[in-house]
């Protein structure tokens, strides 16, 4: 029997929350703008139409609760602790062991860096789990001369498959475990739910080891080509050159202003400045740097002679080269604690600050392609990568700053003195939590303390670690839960749900709901799909009259399979980029893996859960 029709306030909501879902999905539209508008909505609507229905009040105040919520306290603490585990390098000896061990055993290395993908996630957040390991598999890819992308993606899947296992594997994990709680359910343990996600995690972890790199296509990624892609050079200026009397605003004219002048030379240790006004002489070089191709441009137009900076009795030509002595190539991937994070190249001074040359940006979202023209100017999001190029010092010092996650054809990895205090107080923070001596609010909020007087973290760190995103669809998922379950539209939904299930068994309405969350959390946020899933989990639950355990496992479990699209979850986009796939790629690997873990769970939920 279908259920009776909801009141206006309950329509009003449901249309709000296919809203938020349709805007989390839109590219153009920054999440947190999608957010705030979501909130104004809701804070706006309930304000302007007061809720009053069968002595239940909803005041408008209520929605702005999700920014004290204890998951959300939780979430921003276990970031910063996530922080100071990678700024440490606390866990960087384990990676450099995989890393020589992939020059002798690239298979075993492979199960190896997947079950230790999974269990570190199981309690650190997986971002810096992928940002650690980014740079040794690219490197034991080009030593191994084995395509990085049947190692990338299968390495970032089994990330999200452990963070299943805990309680704090995920923000995912953490929301729909309080707001049950909430909600009066019983609050599950940190490891309550570990056996079964365990199982499902060693079958996941066998086909991302044996299947999946069989199933993706060799990628060419933008370090495919190790040679440095921009030189620097010298162009001499002789008797018969253009260039002979005219000031440097005409002969940088005479190039349309695209040469890159780094410096005028006149004599042998005299360096001339830049002005518009400088006159060039007879025997000044220009010190410039560009493409071979521009170069030999620049040489005709200026009618001058173009040598290699170390070799000034050979002029360059096909018989002798451009060098490029000292430069290296390195990928520069835009993570969420970036500075590069929605700013501009341009804005950030990376080129002055570092003494890079940015040659190309590949972009994360929409298009696979290079982008070139004006790349200073172009605002960039998690995913997206630079390719750059200079000396091997500056990259170094660029990799060690921390400000962005550096793929080149080295590892070197930063550990640091503080790395075992880091690692114990993440021990000490995880083992309070597991024997139940405090709450996981509690014992993260004091290990980002520690952090802090140790000094693992400075306080920079620990507000870069802080995501306005998370921050932002947390506490408005929150405050859409909320208005889901006061104005009874979560009890609608079940019933909707249970009334078309049509006397299905409790197993099959149980899988039907976990599929449902699969397919959202891949198409928008997997914290909103599991804030709405949870209250209509559990309401669902209380019409069959089942204890609703296995029902809020289903959303946990099924908000968490973000593998079949690169843009289910950040570190998604971070592989995508890094591993030069393609969107379709996801899909071939992400869809049988969604498949497999729904199987799978569909059959361990209920022995571990009867329903």
């Amino acid at each position: 029997m279908m259920p009776p029709v909801l009141d206006a306030h309950g329509i009003a909501v449901l249309v709000l929350i296919v809203c938020a879902l349709f805007l989390f999905t839109r590219e153009d539209i920054a999440l947190e703008s999608s957010c705030l508008l979501v909130l104004i909505a809701l804070v706006v609507g309930f304000t302007a139409f007061p809720y009053h229905r069968a002595g239940t009040d909803l005041h408008p105040a209520e929605f702005f609760a999700g920014f004290g919520h204890e998951a959300l306290v939780t979430i921003c603490a276990l970031m910063i602790l996530g922080r100071g585990m990678e700024t440490t390098g606390a866990l960087r000896p384990l990676a450099a062991a995989l890393s020589r061990m992939w020059s002798v055993r690239p298979v075993s290395s492979l199960l190896l860096t997947l079950v230790f993908a999974a269990i570190a996630s199981a309690f650190f957040n997986n971002t810096p789990i992928v940002v650690m390991l980014l740079p040794v598999l690219i490197s034991a890819s080009l030593r191994s001369k084995q395509p990085a992308s049947g190692i990338l993606l299968p390495m970032g899947l089994a990330t999200l498959v452990g963070g299943m296992g805990t309680t704090i594997g995920t923000s995912t994990n953490l929301l729909v475990i309080s707001i049950a709680s909430d909600l009066g359910m019983r609050r599950f343990d940190m490891f309550d739910f570990m056996v079964p996600a365990a199982i499902a995690a060693g079958i996941a972890i066998v086909y991302l080891w044996l299947v999946a790199p069989r199933l993706l296509p060799a990628r060419t990624p933008l370090l495919a080509d190790t040679s440095p892609r921009v030189f620097e050079a010298m162009l001499h200026i002789d008797k018969d050159s253009f260039a002979v009397g005219k000031n440097f605003s005409e002969v940088l004219a005479k190039t349309e202003d695209r040469m890159n002048v780094l410096s005028i030379r006149r004599d042998a240790n005299l360096t001339v400045s830049k002005l518009p006004t400088t006159v060039m002489c007879e025997g000044d070089r220009l010190l410039v740097r560009d493409s071979p191709e521009n170069l030999k441009e620049f040489e005709r137009l200026l009618e001058a002679k173009l040598y290699n900076i170390a070799d000034d009795e050979t002029p360059v030509n096909d018989e002798h080269p451009l060098l490029a002595e000292g430069q290296q190539l390195a990928e520069i991937v835009v993570t969420e604690h970036s500075p590069l994070c929605y700013s501009t190249v341009g804005q950030t001074r990376y080129t002055d600050r570092y003494g890079l040359m940015i040659l190309a940006i590949h972009r994360a979202r929409g298009q696979t392609t290079l982008t070139k023209g004006d790349l200073n100017a172009i605002v960039l999001q998690v995913g997206d990568v630079l390719l750059a190029q200079g000396p091997a010092e500056s990259l170094a010092e660029l990799r060690s700053s921390g400000d962005a996650l550096v793929l080149d054809a080295t590892v070197d990895l930063p550990h640091t003195a503080k790395a075992p205090i880091a690692l114990a107080i993440m021990f000490l923070v995880v083992t309070i939590a597991a024997l139940d001596i405090a709450p996981i609010a509690v014992s993260a909020l004091a290990g980002m303390g520690l952090m802090l007087l140790t000094r693992c973290l400075t306080w920079t760190n620990a507000a870069e670690a802080l995501s306005t995103q998370v921050i932002l669809i947390v506490a408005v998922s929150l405050a859409m839960g909320l208005a889901l379950t006061r104005t009874g539209g979560a009890d609608y939904m079940a019933q909707l749900y249970v009334a078309l299930a049509g006397g299905l068994p409790p197993v099959m309405v149980m899988s039907g709901l976990m599929l449902l969350m699969a397919i959202l959390t891949n198409i928008v946020s997997n914290n909103a799909a599991a804030v709405i899933g949870t209250p209509i989990a559990i309401s669902i639950a209380q019409q069959l009259g089942l204890s609703p355990e296995a029902f809020v496992l289903a959303v946990l479990f099924g908000a968490n399979m973000s593998y079949a699209t690169p843009v289910a979850y950040k570190t998604n986009l971070l592989i995508f980029s890094a591993g030069g796939y393609k969107f379709t790629d996801f899909l071939r690997v992400g869809v049988p893996l969604v498949l497999l873990m729904w199987i799978t769970f569909t059959f361990l939920l209920p022995v571990f859960y009867p329903l």
